[in-house]
């Protein structure tokens, strides 16, 4: 049994005639007629008197009829709330993101697209990145900012932008009194990582510059969050390097200081689900790729 022949019933039912019935859904009357059998012989009871000169309920009919009705209102109103949900999703936008881009990127997206979608409602979510690819293989955002390119079947990764690495010493720290640190004078120190679980980037960037330099790090302990960095720094006098964004917010009893090399850096990308169907999502999208290099100093975005 489908709901078509429920809706075929009912309207026989109501006409009480099969070919007022038959024009009114668009079919033929043998076909209708078969219909009717066909769900009478699902049910395993009559439902219609059919006799050439009129068609009546049976009392089982009239049963079935105030039922199906019902069955029928109660389908209408699931699709309808589908489609509000739907609807609802397509009007909202769920990001997720580090601190960089909240400085460097929102301010050139958001007024843009609010004027594109007037309506929108755009759901800012700060999380580190194993919480952001979580959230976004589950559906719950629709874009994410993170240190990890996670191109795959699913998922569209994009460079976004590269940022410097800065070195943090505390305040009293012997290489605090340089200006310029020597690269080989990190060798052995003391040096706090971000974990895995919180910055993937960082973490991978600053393992690999002190690799690609020849020099050790004694990581005498890794925390979940910048918040706890400058803390973990002063208990343990030791060094970190951090995004460049994030150094001066951390600066109390602590100094930023140069190193002799280049500075190291990290890449963000942008990610988000190939099929996406909302329209906020992909209006995001098209803005970040456009966006120009001349509009964000050091931003470098990648072109479609």
């Amino acid at each position: 049994m489908e709901l078509r022949h429920l809706r075929y019933f009912i309207t026989v039912a109501e006409e009480l005639n099969f070919s007022k019935a038959a024009l009114k859904l668009y079919t033929a009357q043998p076909s209708l007629s078969q219909q009717i059998k066909d769900l009478e012989q699902d049910v395993g009871v009559q439902l219609l008197y059919r006799t050439k000169r009129k068609v009546e309920l049976t009392e089982e009919g009239a049963v079935f009829l105030e039922q199906a009705r019902l069955t029928l209102a109660q389908a209408d109103k699931a699709v309808a709330m589908a489609r509000q949900v739907l609807h609802a999703k397509q009007q909202t936008l769920s990001v997720g993101f580090m601190p960089i881009v909240e400085i460097e990127i929102f301010p050139k997206i958001l007024p843009n697209l609010r004027i594109q979608i007037p309506d929108l409602k755009i759901k800012l979510l700060s999380l580190n990145s194993s919480q952001q690819i979580q959230a976004l293989k589950k559906g719950e955002l629709d874009v994410t900012f993170t240190g990890c390119n996670l191109n795959d079947d699913l998922i569209e990764s994009r460079f976004v932008l590269r940022e410097p690495l800065t070195l943090l010493l505390p305040t009293h720290h012997p290489l605090a009194q340089c200006a310029c640190v020597p690269i080989q004078a990190l060798d052995g120190i003391n040096f706090i990582l971000p974990t895995i679980e919180h910055s993937l980037a960082l973490h991978q960037g600053t393992l690999a510059f002190a690799k690609a330099h020849s020099i050790r790090l004694n990581v005498v302990q890794k925390v979940d969050s910048l918040a706890l960095l400058s803390q973990a720094m002063l208990s343990n006098l030791a060094g970190a390097l951090v995004p460049s964004h994030m150094a001066p917010l951390l600066a109390e009893n602590t100094v930023i200081r140069a190193l002799d090399v280049q500075a190291p850096t990290i890449a963000w990308y942008v990610n988000y689900h190939k099929q996406s169907r909302s329209v906020a999502a992909n209006k995001f999208i098209k803005l970040l790729t456009s966006l120009s290099t001349a509009d964000v100093e050091q931003i470098k975005v990648a072109q479609v």
